[in-house]
Parts: structure tokens; C-alpha cells; sequence
């Protein structure tokens, strides 16, 4: 992680009164410490079909339908092709930027819209750090789990139970061990 972010997250820190290594630690296992795509200067977005169809449940197969990888380039022509039939639930569908949040939490987060949460996202890191912290201080058993350090459900929490069979399937360290080494890592900062 590089100075500038690890300056950016400290400064929300203090605004949230949160422990900047949890958010270090967050950051680094869920992103690798990127908001936005090093070839295009995109931001980063995770399409997820599974959701669109909950979303937009009547939207016909197309590029969207058959997203499975975590190529950018791949992930924002799957998300435009989903864009185009339903631009809200597209959004919706996608985990954007740093903390990889899901758009259909713009209401929990406080935004108007779904649009008004990416736009927020897209104008830079300390956006998404700040939506970060906003997301994790919405989620009480999420906060309390990254408080106690307890990182299996810090993983089963916001990634989900099945995280550790992903890991497995994918030959990933789980999330659980990769957030542990992080925050150990930062600890000695």
C-alpha cells in the first residue's frame, strides 16, 4: 500500500474514530489496495450477475449473463451490457472501488440514488475510504467483529459464510488469514 492511501485512511480514521490498521487491513485483503484500474483509470468494479438477475429479474442473457472472471476489462463490458437494459439495477449489481461495496447499499449509506454513490466513489480514494468507513459503520456486528479482531467473521460477515470454500476452490489464502497478516503488518507501522 502505498504512502498516500495509507495517509488517506488515517486521516478518515480520525474523522470515524476508528483503528486505521483495521481499515489498512480491510482494504488491502479486499482490493489490493487499488480504487481504480491502473491501465484505464477506471474504477474498479466486481459485476455480479447473480445479483443483476435478482435486481432485474425479466432482463434478457447477453455479455452480462456469463461474468465470471476479475479481468476489468471483462468486468465493464459485462456491467455495460447490463447497463443498457437496466442502468439502476447495473449499478446495484456491482461492487465498486477500494472497499469493493455493493451499489445496492446506497440507501443504508445515505445517498439519494445508486448514480449519486458511484459518482461519490469515482472522484477519488479518500471518497471511497470515507464510504468504507461509512459502510462498516453501518453493519454493528461487522464494526464489533473488526473491533475484537475477529476476523472469521469479519470474512463471513461482509464476504459472506462460504468464504473459505471460495478460497479453496480459487487456491486464495482465506480472507480470514490474509485480514490477520494485514493488520499484523500494519501493527508494526
Amino acid at each position: 500500500m502505498n504512502n498516500n492511501l495509507l495517509q488517506i485512511i488515517k486521516e478518515v480514521a480520525r474523522e470515524f474514530d476508528f483503528d486505521w490498521r483495521l481499515a489498512a487491513a480491510f482494504i488491502e485483503v479486499e482490493s489490493g489496495s487499488k480504487g481504480f484500474d491502473d491501465k484505464t483509470g477506471k474504477i474498479l468494479i466486481q459485476f455480479e450477475p447473480v445479483w443483476f438477475r435478482r435486481q432485474a429479474p425479466y432482463a434478457p442473457s447477453g455479455v452480462w449473463s456469463v461474468n465470471k472472471v476479475d479481468i476489468q476489462r471483462k468486468e465493464w463490458e459485462a456491467f455495460n451490457s447490463a447497463f443498457r437494459i437496466n442502468p439502476d439495477a447495473a449499478m446495484e449489481s456491482t461492487s465498486v472501488g477500494l472497499g469493493q461495496i455493493m451499489g445496492l447499499h446506497w440507501k443504508r449509506l445515505g445517498y439519494n440514488s445508486v448514480g449519486e454513490m458511484w459518482d461519490y466513489a469515482k472522484k477519488g480514494l479518500h471518497q471511497q475510504v470515507q464510504q468504507l468507513f461509512m459502510f462498516i459503520a453501518t453493519d454493528r456486528r461487522l464494526l464489533a467483529a473488526l473491533q475484537a479482531r475477529d476476523w472469521h467473521m469479519v470474512a463471513a460477515r461482509y464476504n459472506g459464510a462460504g468464504y473459505m470454500e471460495i478460497a479453496r476452490k480459487y487456491g486464495r489464502e482465506p480472507y480470514d488469514q490474509a485480514m490477520k497478516r494485514a493488520f499484523k503488518k500494519y501493527s508494526t507501522l
